[in-house]
């Protein structure tokens, strides 16, 4: 094997039957100008996460352990795409464009704009499909 070949990152991979609804280019374009603010957005490939199929997170700039701090490069919104059954990806796809990507942009105008006391916390939102619904929540962090 070249050095090449073993410096590479390894794809991405997911079995057969799932597939991501949405792409970098669908959040990218949808969250416009708010992409700068965005420190991560993943791909998810592990377990299944149920009926959730998008996830976001502010981290915060405190940690709650004694001493213990997150570097200030971490401290930002974070964003999932979680895999989903590859023969329902394109209706879920364009529920996700049309009404979860603009709720995440929302989501992160307000937290850009939220008091001090909502930065100073880490957060976590899902959105979740289950029978053709798309809910979405706040949960503890």
């Amino acid at each position: 094997m070249t050095a090449r070949n073993r410096r590479r990152r390894p794809r991405r991979k997911l079995p057969r039957h799932r597939a991501w609804p949405l792409t970098t280019t669908d959040v990218n374009e949808s969250l416009g100008e708010l992409t700068v603010h965005v420190r991560e957005l993943s791909f998810l490939t592990g377990h299944d996460s149920g009926t959730i199929v998008l996830g976001a997170s502010w981290l915060a700039p405190e940690s709650r352990t004694h001493g213990g701090g997150v570097h200030p490069d971490s401290v930002g919104f974070y964003v999932d795409v979680h895999p989903v059954d590859a023969a329902e990806r394109a209706a879920i796809r364009a529920v996700l464009k049309d009404t979860a990507l603009p709720q995440l942009h929302a989501w992160i105008t307000q937290g850009l704009t939220a008091a001090e006391t909502w930065r100073q916390t880490s957060h976590l939102h899902y959105w979740r499909l289950a029978d053709g619904h798309l809910t979405h929540t706040d949960e503890p962090a």
